[in-house]
């Protein structure tokens, strides 16, 4: 697979909830950045390593929501850089709540690994969202 065919599976694998077969795709050092204000991301930055990822995003998250779904819009590839455009979709069950927000996402490749995610989403809204305030 390229990098792109990559994260077409890496989204397909989210809505699965497959999430083994997305940390297969992560390089060991994998930096992994959520917006800054999202509600999972701390005070902290970026988590380093599969392990990070999943005990602070993927435990946190995957319970939490129902039939989540990335709509990917456009993807542009730029050697070892691939930025997706898209629509987050799901239901977050505390709230009952539908979420339909626009959303960016910037991947990185090394060696034929994701060694980079970052995030840009609008947090205010998603925040509303999931009953959160700042």
């Amino acid at each position: 697979m390229n990098n792109v065919q990559t994260i077409e599976q890496v989204y397909k694998w989210f809505s699965a909830g497959n999430a083994q077969a997305i940390l297969a795709t992560f390089d060991p050092a994998i930096e992994f950045r959520l917006a800054q204000s999202h509600p999972y991301r701390g005070d902290g930055g970026a988590w380093s390593g599969p392990d990070a990822v999943v005990a602070h995003f993927f435990m946190k998250a995957g319970p939490e929501w129902d039939d989540w779904s990335m709509e990917v819009i456009a993807i542009h590839s730029l050697e070892d850089i691939v930025v997706v455009e898209g629509r987050y979709h799901g239901v977050y069950k505390p709230t009952s709540r539908r979420i339909d927000v626009e959303v960016c996402h910037v991947w990185r490749f090394r060696d034929g690994k994701i060694a980079m995610f970052h995030q840009y989403v609008d947090t205010a809204r998603l925040r509303v969202l999931m009953g959160r305030s700042l």
